[in-house]
């Protein structure tokens, strides 16, 4: 589930900073929140949010164990590191994973310390874990923890004990989406277009209702989320060996204009991957 989303789940990290020193920082957390989801250069998102991962971390080691009022400094260190994991470590598998486990640590701690129940199920098997997630009214916190936790799993799928989670993954982004179907712009539908179109039908996989999902979140973004076209391309007309639909998607995306407000990174870092998915599909199909 690689290059999810970045700039949704950076504005939301940063966002999500502003309660640790009050008005003063709520104005400028979401200043900076979009300021990235509007830039055009990936190169400076990518040098300059480091800093921010050491200032979150450097928070969250003064804080006082056990206050509630933690969690939300420990949700944004959770979804800045996991986007920052998926998209810039450049091809560096151990520090991907290294990044992709401490997001997903951070969501755990967050999450037991906002929600008893769904602390406890974690560990559980599924079913008692779909059980208390279906009871769960907190979309924020559900969210967090099911990207952060896909996140991990991306960067070890050669793990399949790791893998064996994804049910869970797949149960977080659907309570998420009955709770609220516009959550974040519709990002959980393009999760769950990737989690359905990752084995063919034959195999156990469900791709037409991946599409579904991918088409899904590109309605709700009135087709400004060009990712989701991107991820279609990538995950879907592959999957079903669909060339055509393959380079109509890619060549829309590169063709379109990138700069749409929330959207403007995104847009671009799916321009570039569409352009990489383009030239490798002469070989692919």
């Amino acid at each position: 589930m690689k290059k999810i989303a970045l700039a949704l789940l950076v504005a939301t990290a940063v966002s999500g900073c502003a309660s640790i020193v009050g008005k003063a920082t709520d104005s400028f957390a979401r200043n900076l929140g979009n300021a990235v989801l509007n830039s055009e250069d990936p190169a400076t998102v990518r040098d300059g949010l480091p800093a921010y991962l050491l200032l979150l971390d450097g928070l969250i080691a003064g804080q006082e164990s056990g206050d509630k009022s933690n969690a939300g400094v420990l949700l944004a260190a959770a979804q800045l590191n996991g986007a920052y994991a998926g998209n810039f470590t450049q091809g560096d598998s151990v520090r991907a994973r290294r990044l992709s486990r401490k997001s997903l640590d951070y969501a755990r701690a967050a999450v037991c310390l906002n929600d008893a129940d769904l602390c406890l199920s974690l560990d559980k098997d599924i079913d008692a874990f779909i059980s208390v997630v279906n009871k769960d009214q907190n979309t924020a916190l559900l969210y967090a923890l099911a990207s952060s936790w896909a996140g991990f799993l991306q960067s070890n799928s050669e793990d399949w004990g790791a893998i064996a989670d994804l049910p869970k993954v797949d149960a977080l982004l659907m309570r998420v989406v009955a709770l609220d179907a516009n959550h974040e712009r519709g990002l959980p539908y393009v999760y769950l277009g990737v989690i359905n179109s990752l084995r063919p039908e034959a195999l156990g996989g469900k791709p037409e209702v991946g599409r579904a999902y991918f088409e899904k979140a590109i309605a709700i973004s009135e087709g400004k989320n060009l990712y989701a076209k991107t991820a279609l391309a990538q995950y879907y007309a592959r999957l079903v060996f669909n060339q055509e639909l393959h380079d109509q998607l890619l060549n829309e995306v590169i063709n379109a204009n990138p700069k749409a407000n929330g959207y403007t990174l995104i847009n671009t870092l799916a321009q570039d991957q569409a352009k990489q998915l383009l030239a490798s599909g002469k070989d692919y199909f």
